[in-house]
Protein backbone atom coordinates (compact mmCIF):
# COMPACT_ATOMS: atom_id res chain seq x y z
CA UNK A 1 0.00 0.00 0.00
CA UNK A 2 1.15 3.48 -1.02
CA UNK A 3 2.08 5.62 1.81
CA UNK A 4 -0.40 8.34 2.30
CA UNK A 5 1.20 12.08 1.82
CA UNK A 6 -0.22 15.06 4.10
CA UNK A 7 -1.42 17.56 1.68
CA UNK A 8 -2.42 21.09 3.06
CA UNK A 9 -3.24 24.29 1.41
CA UNK A 10 -3.06 27.47 3.34
CA UNK A 11 -3.99 30.87 2.76
CA UNK A 12 -0.69 33.13 3.19
CA UNK A 13 0.29 36.47 2.78
CA UNK A 14 3.88 36.61 4.91
CA UNK A 15 6.35 37.35 2.72
CA UNK A 16 8.16 33.89 3.66
CA UNK A 17 5.80 31.98 2.19
CA UNK A 18 4.76 34.44 -1.00
CA UNK A 19 9.12 33.49 -1.50
CA UNK A 20 8.20 29.71 -1.58
CA UNK A 21 4.76 30.67 -4.23
CA UNK A 22 6.85 32.72 -6.25
CA UNK A 23 9.76 30.13 -6.47
CA UNK A 24 7.25 27.32 -7.38
CA UNK A 25 5.64 29.28 -9.88
CA UNK A 26 9.30 30.45 -11.42
CA UNK A 27 9.94 27.24 -11.50
CA UNK A 28 7.16 25.74 -13.03
CA UNK A 29 5.92 28.86 -15.70
CA UNK A 30 9.14 30.33 -16.63
CA UNK A 31 11.49 27.46 -16.19
CA UNK A 32 9.49 24.37 -17.21
CA UNK A 33 6.82 26.02 -20.04
CA UNK A 34 9.02 29.19 -21.06
CA UNK A 35 6.80 31.86 -20.15
CA UNK A 36 7.88 35.57 -20.32
CA UNK A 37 9.34 36.61 -16.20
CA UNK A 38 7.58 39.50 -16.87
CA UNK A 39 3.95 38.16 -17.72
CA UNK A 40 4.76 36.31 -14.29
CA UNK A 41 4.32 39.11 -11.87
CA UNK A 42 1.43 40.65 -12.43
CA UNK A 43 -1.55 41.72 -10.26
CA UNK A 44 0.31 40.38 -7.13
CA UNK A 45 -0.63 42.99 -4.42
CA UNK A 46 -4.71 42.59 -5.57
CA UNK A 47 -4.30 38.44 -5.15
CA UNK A 48 -5.40 36.19 -2.62
CA UNK A 49 -2.37 33.54 -2.37
CA UNK A 50 -1.97 30.08 -1.40
CA UNK A 51 0.89 27.46 -0.68
CA UNK A 52 0.50 24.11 -0.87
CA UNK A 53 2.48 21.54 0.77
CA UNK A 54 2.95 17.76 0.60
CA UNK A 55 4.28 16.45 4.11
CA UNK A 56 5.63 19.73 5.12
CA UNK A 57 7.43 20.73 1.70
CA UNK A 58 6.21 23.30 -0.88
CA UNK A 59 4.60 21.64 -3.45
CA UNK A 60 1.83 24.05 -5.37
CA UNK A 61 0.35 27.52 -5.77
CA UNK A 62 -2.40 29.33 -7.20
CA UNK A 63 -4.24 32.98 -6.49
CA UNK A 64 -7.83 34.28 -6.82
CA UNK A 65 -8.66 37.85 -7.84
CA UNK A 66 -11.54 40.42 -7.88
CA UNK A 67 -11.83 41.58 -11.45
CA UNK A 68 -14.29 43.79 -13.25
CA UNK A 69 -15.72 40.21 -14.74
CA UNK A 70 -15.54 38.78 -11.41
CA UNK A 71 -13.01 36.39 -9.22
CA UNK A 72 -10.54 35.02 -11.85
CA UNK A 73 -8.74 31.71 -10.58
CA UNK A 74 -5.38 32.12 -11.49
CA UNK A 75 -1.62 30.61 -11.36
CA UNK A 76 -2.13 27.08 -10.71
CA UNK A 77 0.97 25.46 -10.27
CA UNK A 78 2.47 22.08 -8.88
CA UNK A 79 6.45 20.93 -8.97
CA UNK A 80 6.89 18.09 -10.83
CA UNK A 81 7.72 15.58 -8.02
CA UNK A 82 4.27 16.29 -6.56
CA UNK A 83 2.15 15.66 -9.36
CA UNK A 84 -0.13 12.94 -9.56
CA UNK A 85 -0.65 12.80 -5.80
CA UNK A 86 -3.74 14.77 -5.72
CA UNK A 87 -2.47 18.19 -5.00
CA UNK A 88 -3.95 20.08 -7.75
CA UNK A 89 -7.40 18.89 -6.66
CA UNK A 90 -6.57 20.34 -3.15
CA UNK A 91 -6.00 23.61 -4.89
CA UNK A 92 -8.85 23.89 -6.75
CA UNK A 93 -10.69 23.01 -3.42
CA UNK A 94 -9.12 25.39 -1.11
CA UNK A 95 -9.21 28.21 -3.72
CA UNK A 96 -12.58 28.09 -4.22
CA UNK A 97 -13.80 27.33 -0.55
CA UNK A 98 -12.44 30.71 0.10
CA UNK A 99 -14.37 32.75 -2.38
CA UNK A 100 -16.63 35.12 -0.82
CA UNK A 101 -20.22 34.30 -0.61
CA UNK A 102 -21.09 36.88 -3.23
CA UNK A 103 -18.59 35.47 -5.86
CA UNK A 104 -21.60 34.60 -8.63
CA UNK A 105 -19.26 34.47 -11.54
CA UNK A 106 -16.01 32.65 -11.14
CA UNK A 107 -13.54 32.27 -14.28
CA UNK A 108 -10.10 31.34 -15.08
CA UNK A 109 -7.95 30.75 -18.41
CA UNK A 110 -6.94 26.57 -18.46
CA UNK A 111 -4.10 25.73 -20.05
CA UNK A 112 -5.57 22.81 -22.07
CA UNK A 113 -3.95 20.08 -20.24
CA UNK A 114 -5.61 20.93 -17.15
CA UNK A 115 -9.38 21.30 -18.44
CA UNK A 116 -9.99 17.89 -17.07
CA UNK A 117 -8.97 19.08 -13.35
CA UNK A 118 -11.29 21.77 -13.60
CA UNK A 119 -13.90 19.99 -15.20
CA UNK A 120 -14.10 18.23 -11.87
CA UNK A 121 -15.25 21.40 -9.86
CA UNK A 122 -17.46 22.33 -12.41
CA UNK A 123 -15.94 24.54 -14.80
CA UNK A 124 -16.54 24.50 -18.74
CA UNK A 125 -15.17 26.08 -21.62
CA UNK A 126 -16.58 29.10 -23.06
CA UNK A 127 -15.36 30.89 -26.31
CA UNK A 128 -12.39 30.31 -28.79
CA UNK A 129 -8.96 28.29 -27.84
CA UNK A 130 -6.56 31.60 -27.78
CA UNK A 131 -3.11 32.20 -26.88
CA UNK A 132 -1.11 33.15 -24.01
CA UNK A 133 1.97 33.40 -22.80
CA UNK A 134 2.57 31.13 -25.68
CA UNK A 135 0.60 28.06 -24.33
CA UNK A 136 -2.84 27.24 -25.47
CA UNK A 137 -5.47 28.00 -23.60
CA UNK A 138 -9.45 27.95 -22.79
CA UNK A 139 -11.41 30.85 -20.82
CA UNK A 140 -13.52 28.07 -18.15
CA UNK A 141 -16.50 29.16 -16.14
CA UNK A 142 -17.86 27.57 -12.96
CA UNK A 143 -21.97 27.12 -13.71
Amino acid sequence: MPETKKIVVNRISDQENLDKVFAIRREVFVGEQNCPPELEWEHEEESTHFLATVDGQPAGAARWRKTDNGYKLERFAVLKQFRGQGVAQAIVGAVLADLPADANYIYLNAQIQAMSLYQKFGFVAEGPQFEEAGIQHFKMVKR
